[in-house]
């Protein structure tokens, strides 16, 4: 059962997040701040976007390692190797991420945002509304 998918960003993400060394292991646990560049051909679909409005954001972990199918959670190697579905490792066969965010600030198609743990230059997938 093999389907080939195009899957094109619709933007980057900025952040100070350079390496995983920096990273939080989650991004709630650090509120960490950036900015959702938006490519700017989708820009009406930024309309209605208001700072202080939470959003799910999906984005490409595109430094994950693919072919790893067993971690540590949270690389913590006291504790027992678990398949990735198992848990919210970046590393996993399609690594996409799912964030939940707070609005700071919305300039067009760049909008400021609170609550990331992805790195700088990371793609951005999808914007959805939280509900």
């Amino acid at each position: 059962m093999t389907h080939a998918l195009t899957i094109e960003p619709i933007g980057v993400i900025r952040s100070p997040l350079r390496s995983a060394a920096e990273a939080p292991r989650q991004g709630r646990e650090a509120r960490i701040e950036g900015v959702l560049e938006i490519e700017e051909r989708y820009r009406d679909a930024c309309v209605g976007l208001k700072p202080g409005q939470n959003i799910v954001i999906l984005y490409w972990m595109h430094l994950g390692e693919r072919d790893r199918l067993q971690v540590h959670p949270r690389g913590d190697r006291s504790r027992p190797l678990r398949g990735v579905f198992s848990t919210r490792s970046p590393h996993r066969p399609n690594p996409i991420a799912i964030e939940n965010v707070e609005i700071l600030a919305v300039e067009g198609t760049n909008i400021a945002v609170r609550g990331l743990d992805a790195f700088d230059g990371t793609p951005l997938l999808d914007v959805k509304c939280e509900y």
